[in-house]
């Protein structure tokens, strides 16, 4: 399944700038049985612990932290850029690799010691990652693993998120 998933994905080049090779998913997104297969892989990075949520960060983050959290009976948390949530929110900025933004959180959506599965589809830099982590924390999450179906390793995007587990299906 690794293997056909890699495949899936197309390299679009001077996406959203020049410069960017951005990695598009919608060919796994678009099968069902690669989409399926994603998801079972991203269940299996909880590595058997009790997780109580799944956040997902806006906006690709979405479509997998949802059906993971689906797939697992728990409840799923959006973390979405800044103005898109309607409630009270913290938030927190980052720099991105062609850019800044910041990310928010409903300060709600986790109560204190609720165990946390992180999914993204691709970790590059690691800025929104860590910036979710510490809006987690802040609430009292405990993060159980940060999950990416993408990981461009020659990004050192980990480096951002020492002593976490982060896992990834596919590396670069």
């Amino acid at each position: 399944m690794i293997e056909r998933l890699r495949e899936a994905i197309r390299d679009v080049h001077g996406f959203p700038k020049a410069g960017i090779v951005f990695k598009d998913i919608s060919l796994i997104l678009g099968d069902g049985e690669l989409f399926r297969g994603a998801i079972d892989l991203f269940c299996e990075t909880a590595g058997g612990e009790k997780i109580d949520k799944v956040a997902g960060i806006d906006a690709r983050g979405f479509i997998f932290g949802a059906a993971v959290a689906d797939r697992l009976g728990v409840g799923f948390v959006p973390v979405r850029k800044k103005g898109k949530l309607p409630w009270k929110c913290i938030e927190e900025s980052y720099a991105l690799e062609y850019g800044e933004a910041v990310v928010e959180i409903h300060e709600d959506a986790v109560k204190p010691g609720e165990k946390v599965l992180l999914v993204d589809d691709l970790l590059a830099t690691g800025g929104t990652a860590e910036a979710t982590v510490k809006l987690l924390e802040l609430l009292g999450a405990e993060i159980v693993a940060i999950s990416f179906l993408i990981e461009l390793s020659f990004l050192n995007g980990r480096d951002k998120l020492p002593g976490e587990k982060v896992k990834a299906i596919l590396n670069y």
